[in-house]
This record gives structure tokens, C-alpha cells and sequence, in this order.
């Protein structure tokens, strides 16, 4: 039997998803949900730039929801806030959950009490719930735990990726103020609009993975200015306005810093790279030229994880109990 899938949000990440599972074997589309009034009640092929799929999009999730899929695929929004009742909504209807929404890739430390809810209702309802993506999800967490693998002790913890967000959606060069004077992107940021959501949720994940007790985790955010005018598919940065972002978060445990991920994401980005140290022993590193395509990645991921969540146990689940690999068909 093919596994039987919702799509529930249908913008750029996840048409990417759609295009993704079309090319996997053993896969039956069979709703769609996005409140985008250009979007509802089109054909969902059409909308992602391909053939009619016979699947159209509609904005009344509970009755899209009620024909109860194996798996939803939910790509809405960054916010655990935000997303929470979506979430829920879909467990109650009794489906498997895997969401792009990076604070749910580790939403324990910052919502507590919403994180207990969904748990509870998960395995009320016998479904697993899972937030899934590139960053955070797999290059600065997962990814970092899998190499750890081959250390006998691990003293302290470093991840650096650079981004060419000009290859990005529209949505992520807006969310990391490309365009803007450094004047609106400070206000931007006081006003919590302007950042990369994740940061704190790979710190924490890797904390729990590597057994560490970090006791406080901070962020800071500012620009990147571009050095020369770029243009990019959706936008024009002038030169001296902000380019991007320069995000740190750190992990310190007994009063010293244990983790410390440095994340650059701006347009124009000359040399993208993602790369892990590892110090202890042994110290070790991984460097990938070139960094990891974010948009692409991240639709492989999810389509990789819905076999994967199926067999899971219920309840509110993190790529550290989900043994993440590819997946040829389900």
C-alpha cells in the first residue's frame, strides 16, 4: 500500500517537497492545504509548476485533514507558536507529522509546556511528530553528532556555515534583511522579524546528543554588508546596505563556552562552506566546499524522514531518535 500523504503548506519549501515526492516510489498525494487566496482551489501539480495532479488546494484544513493520511507534511511557518494548533490539528486526526518548522526541531527548552501538549496528544493519538530540515535538523547538529561518533571525549564544539542566500527563496533573503540600510535592520531585529530561526534549537540538540549540561544558551545577530551592488533573482542589495546576516549562538556549560555555532547567510556569499570541528580525541574536522543546497536538502530530508517517523514511537520526536538516512522508496 502506498503511503498516503497531505502536503499542508504549499509555498516555495514545500512545492519543493511535492516535486520531491513525485519522484519517490510508493507515494499517494492525496490533499493539499494553503490559506493563499492565488492558491486555493488550483490544481497542487499546476501550482508547483508541473502537470495537473488531479489534487486541488483548499484552505478548510479539518476537511483535508479528515480524509486522515498516513503522514502530513507541514511547511508553514518558522514559529512553534505559530504552527502549534496546525500541528495539532493534524495528530488529532490521526497522521504522522513531519514539519519544517525549525523551532520544532527542538522546541523542549523554549516551550516547555506547548512541547508537553503535543507530546501527550502524539502518543494519545499513536502518531509521531518530527521537525525536520537541513539547518536546524541535519548540517549543524545532526550532522555534527554523527561525526562525533568516532571521539572518545569531546571538549568543545564548533560549526561554521556560509551561505549564499542569493541562490535562496525570496522568503529567506527577506528574513535575513537583505536590502535593508543597517538603520532598519537593527529595528528589524529588536522587533524579531530579521534572523535565522534554528540557531538555539542545534545548540540544544547537540548539547542533549553529546551528553553535555549546558546551562545557557545565547544568540547574537548582526548585518553583513555588501562590499558591491548584487542583484539576485527576487532583489537588489546596494552596496554598504545589509547583505545578510552574521548569527552566533553558544552553548555554555560549567561557565565555559562548549558549543559555538557561526552562522553567515547573505547574498553574495564568495566561498559557502559548511564545516565542523571537533575538539577532544580525537580532534577532529569536516569541511564541505560548497556548502549543503539548503532548499534542496531540506526537501530531501523531509522525504527521507517519512518512512522513518512512521516507525517511530508516538509522541513529540527530534532527529536524536530518528536514525535520518535516504530512503530510494517507501
Amino acid at each position: 500500500m502506498p503511503v498516503r500523504i497531505i502536503q499542508y503548506g504549499v509555498g516555495p519549501i514545500g512545492s519543493a517537497i511535492v516535486r520531491a515526492l513525485l519522484e519517490r516510489a510508493g507515494v499517494m498525494i492525496i490533499g493539499a492545504i494553503d490559506i493563499a487566496a492565488e492558491k486555493v482551489g488550483r490544481d497542487l501539480g499546476q501550482v508547483i509548476g508541473g502537470r495537473p495532479l488531479g489534487i486541488t488546494i483548499s484552505d478548510r484544513a479539518d476537511e483535508v485533514l479528515a480524509q486522515r493520511a498516513d503522514v502530513v507534511v507541514h511547511s508553514t511557518s518558522s514559529s512553534f507558536e505559530q504552527v502549534f494548533d496546525q500541528v495539532l490539528a493534524c495528530v488529532r486526526a490521526g497522521s504522522h507529522v513531519v514539519s519544517t518548522c525549525e523551532e520544532l526541531a527542538y522546541p523542549f527548552r523554549k516551550y516547555p509546556e506547548l512541547s508537553r501538549r503535543l507530546d501527550e496528544a502524539a502518543k494519545a493519538a499513536g502518531v509521531a511528530v518530527l521537525g525536520a530540515g537541513v539547518n536546524p535538523g541535519f548540517v549543524m547538529d545532526k550532522l555534527v553528532l554523527t561525526l562525533a561518533a568516532v571521539c572518545q571525549r569531546i571538549e568543545r564544539v564548533f560549526v561554521r556555515r556560509v551561505v549564499d542566500a542569493s541562490q535562496r527563496r525570496l522568503p529567506l533573503q527577506r528574513k535575513i534583511g537583505a536590502g535593508m540600510t543597517v538603520e532598519e535592520f537593527r529595528e528589524a531585529v529588536d522587533a524579531g522579524r530579521i534572523r535565522h530561526v534554528g540557531l538555539p534549537e542545534s545548540v540544544a540538540l547537540i548539547a542533549e546528543g553529546l551528553g553535555m549540561e549546558v546551562e545557557a544558551i545565547s544568540e547574537t545577530i548582526e548585518p553583513i554588508l555588501a562590499e558591491e551592488d548584487v542583484t539576485t533573482e527576487y532583489l537588489r542589495v546596494r552596496k554598504g546596505h545589509v547583505a545578510g546576516v552574521r548569527q552566533i549562538a553558544r552553548g555554555i556549560a560549567r561557565g565555559e563556552e562548549r558549543i559555538h555555532l557561526d552562522l553567515h547567510m547573505y547574498v553574495g556569499a564568495k566561498n559557502p562552506v559548511d564545516e565542523i570541528r571537533l575538539f577532544g580525541t580525537p580532534e577532529i574536522g569536516l569541511q564541505i566546499p560548497g556548502g549543503t543546497p539548503g532548499d534542496l536538502a531540506t526537501a530531501a530530508v523531509v522525504v527521507n524522514a517519512i518512512p522513518l517517523v512512521m516507525q517511530a514511537p508516538p509522541g513529540l520526536r527530534t532527529v536524536l531518535d530518528i536514525p535520518m538516512r535516504f530512503v530510494a522508496a517507501f
